[in-house]
């Protein structure tokens, strides 16, 4: 049964800042810096293009999956509330296992960390304990490394998180501003593209290129990995459900707008990259390592003013995206704690009404993973356990259905039974084929969620049957 506590989130947030939560939760530094591995990995800027197009329709089958769901069981902890009801407290509980031991924590700390490390390409930050870079544990981890660019980032982290604590409304102002900053620059980025168009559209997306090149199913999906990273944060609004005005209408109508539009965003910025640099030139970016492709096109088109403006843009947007990230996050914790699957501390509010506590453990958690390193494998591993409970939720779709057939529904989802069951056999194909082609993030990201089992029977053990007990109906 759930905790008692005086205190209870309260619905204050309409429409209009689910949208921006969408926004700010999806668009971070992945716009700026996936078309390089794309291009190097498909070597058509029409199958890069259509790998965009493809992720993004996927995205929206499972947003349209989930907010069927979110309109019958909007509530704080979005998709640990709506698995628990379909499934069972166990199942919920891995998830937001998962979601704590790696999915939301390791994007707060990669967002948090390249956001340092633009500040640091225009601002350069002091080396700090130079003498231990090379301290290392069991040969894997070295904290000290790049350690003025990481204590900044954990600076930065546990900065935002007690602007979350003070209150909603602080978080939420933030992400508004930045929000329409962000949408200024993405629109800039298109207008700059095609002021500069090196050709016609019909030269830009070379769809002879699509037959000499040597794409298979598995390649094209593998490059889709990187733009599921850039899609990444979707669901993140329903994580706040109790905390928004008539949610069982507004997150649905919320998450749909917001994906959609996200789409045709990405769409016109990295058809604006290709009409200002070849795919040969991508591929060269990818390859040095250290350059983003936004900034490349920037400095084409403005010298080093439009690498400058660049720099400051992917700032604000990395920034928006990790407050968002922090602020949603934070939630499903909290409802774990609620249900007597997490610490009990954390299911408490604070005198502003948010759940303070989860939010610092949320911070010193993703703090712990910024010294780890270790950002391009936990972005792997990431996206591989965030679709396993994807799938997960677009078959709740089908269950409950049988399950409830007469339950009110404010949204169904558009073409059922269709749209669902193609994102659930997506989902499958996407975990068979990261087991082919990235054997060892697979692995690692099962052992990250298995890790979740002996916990949640210590918590089931130190409740006794208050989890289990919970009514699934």
């Amino acid at each position: 049964m759930p905790m008692s506590n005086q205190r209870s989130l309260s619905g204050t947030l309409g429409l209009g800042y689910v949208i921006i939560f969408v926004f700010a939760n999806i668009i971070g530094s992945g716009v700026y810096k996936k078309i390089a591995p794309m291009a190097a990995g498909l070597e058509s800027s029409a199958w890069i293009l259509l790998a965009w197009a493809a992720a993004g329709v996927i995205t929206l089958f499972g947003a349209l999956s989930n907010a069927e769901l979110a309109g019958m069981l909007a509530d704080t902890g979005g998709e640990f509330v709506y698995l628990r009801k379909i499934y069972n407290p166990f199942f919920s509980f891995l998830y937001g296992w998962t979601l704590f031991t790696v999915i939301q924590s390791a994007a707060i700390s990669s967002l948090a960390y390249v956001f340092v490390q633009s500040l640091n390409s225009i601002v350069p930050l002091p080396e700090l304990f130079p003498s231990l870079q090379d301290a290392g544990i069991g040969g894997i981890f070295y904290p000290f490394r790049d350690f003025g660019i990481k204590i900044t980032a954990i600076l930065l982290i546990m900065g935002l998180t007690f602007l979350n604590i003070s209150g909603l409304k602080s978080g939420s102002r933030v992400n508004k501003v930045l929000f329409f900053v962000v949408c200024a620059g993405l629109a800039l980025i298109v207008v700059s593209g095609l002021a500069n168009a090196s050709g016609r559209p019909s030269e830009i997306i070379d769809f002879g290129s699509m037959k000499e090149s040597r794409v298979s199913v598995s390649s094209f999906m593998t490059a889709m990995l990187a733009a599921f990273w850039a899609y990444q944060g979707w669901v993140s609004a329903g994580f706040i459900g109790g905390e928004i005005k008539n949610a069982r209408r507004n997150v649905p109508k919320g998450i749909i707008i917001g994906v959609f539009s996200v789409t045709i965003i990405y769409l016109l910025v990295n058809y604006s990259y290709l009409a200002v640099m070849s795919v040969p030139e991508l591929v060269s970016v990818h390859e040095a390592g250290n350059q983003v492709a936004a900034i490349e096109m920037a400095g084409r088109v403005g010298g080093s003013s439009g690498i400058f403006l660049m720099s400051l843009l992917i700032l604000v947007t990395t920034l928006g995206c990790l407050n968002a990230s922090i602020l949603t996050g934070s939630r499903p914790y909290y409802a774990m704690s609620r249900e007597g699957l997490f610490f009990t501390a954390i299911g408490k509010l604070n005198s502003r009404n948010v759940p303070g506590n989860s939010l610092l453990w949320q911070g010193i958690w993703s703090s712990v993973l910024v010294l780890s390193g270790n950002f391009d494998q936990l972005t792997d591993m990431l996206v591989f356990a965030v679709y396993i409970f994807y799938g997960a939720m677009a078959a709740g779709v089908f269950i409950l259905r049988y399950r409830m057939p007469d339950a009110f529904r404010p949204y169904k989802v558009w073409g059922y039974p269709l749209v669902p069951a193609l994102f659930v056999l997506f989902c499958a194909g996407l975990f068979v084929n990261t087991f082919i082609t990235r054997p060892r993030e697979a692995l690692i990201g099962l052992f990250l969620i298995m890790t979740g089992v002996p916990v949640y029977f210590l918590f089931r053990r130190r409740n006794g049957k208050r989890a289990s007990a919970r009514p699934h109906d």
